[in-house]
């Protein structure tokens, strides 16, 4: 590691890592990691485009840290972990080939109000499940293809975009699932994570990834994210999905705002 950070000098190296503990917070419990890695990132001198493949990159210790910390929650999860990552994984390799084959600006303008739809799917999620039972009774559970079919599309957008593309994929397995947040949250962190390493490794050989940074990002993210799920064992349910909801509102709006403006 300390061959990889030596060309960059110590104020990067603790922003970065700063920048990390807080995206692995932030990922972990409410999968807005982008919110505060990409801006260090810019902050540190990367382009934009260089910002998110690198981004991508040092955001797999994200799933790294919150799969040791979620142990608990993730026991007995195995055959739904492996079905939620191979349609995440799809979903990330579509994306980073988009990433890399198209222009992003259009698409852009759509993300502010994909990460808007995924936070108001988490605020009124008990709404939303009373209304599946009520019309389904016998199957009150959202139907596998369909969750198949979400995920691949949220992995999609994680691997071409990411910025809060954990908050849609907790809106996805919110409603397909009734079972406690830190569950939801834990299974969330691992499926996003697919769709990450998937990307990330497209970006390692075929994109310009700064590896000093992304490694002095990752550490910090892995120690973050490591955290992150013991803070959610110990939080309230419903103030946390609002918390969440509402920092989705303000990622949205930033992104929209910095979308129009370019």
């Amino acid at each position: 590691m300390q061959a990889l950070i030596a060309g960059i000098d110590s104020g990067r190296v603790l922003l970065l890592l700063a920048a990390g503990v807080a995206s692995g917070l932030a990922g972990s419990i409410a999968g807005l990691a982008s919110l505060f890695s990409y801006p260090a990132l810019l902050a540190a001198g990367l382009p934009p485009v260089a910002a998110n493949v690198t981004n991508t990159v040092a955001l797999f210790s994200n799933t790294v840290g919150s799969a040791v910390g979620s142990r608990a929650e993730l026991r007995g999860q195995r055959a739904r972990l492996v079905r939620l990552a191979v349609a995440a994984a799809l979903g990330g390799a579509i994306g980073a080939a988009l990433l890399l084959g198209t222009p992003s600006s259009t698409f852009e303008l759509v993300v502010p109000w994909l990460v808007a739809l995924g936070s108001v799917l988490i605020l009124i999620r008990e709404p939303l499940r009373r209304l599946t039972t009520r019309f389904r009774p016998d199957q009150a559970a959202v139907p596998g293809l369909a969750v198949f079919c979400a995920v691949l599309l949220v992995g999609l957008y994680g691997g071409y975009f990411g910025a809060a593309a954990g908050v849609l994929m907790l809106a996805v397995l919110s409603l397909s699932a009734t079972e406690p947040l830190p569950v939801t949250n834990a299974v969330k962190n691992i499926a996003t994570g697919a769709a990450n390493v998937t990307a990330a490794v497209a970006y390692a050989f075929l994109a310009p990834v700064d590896w000093s940074a992304a490694v002095t990002l990752g550490v910090g993210c892995f120690a973050g994210a490591w955290m992150g799920p013991a803070v959610v064992r110990r939080l309230p349910e419903a103030p946390l999905r609002i918390a969440i909801a509402l920092a989705g509102f303000g990622l949205a709006w930033t992104l929209w705002r910095d979308a129009t403006a370019s």
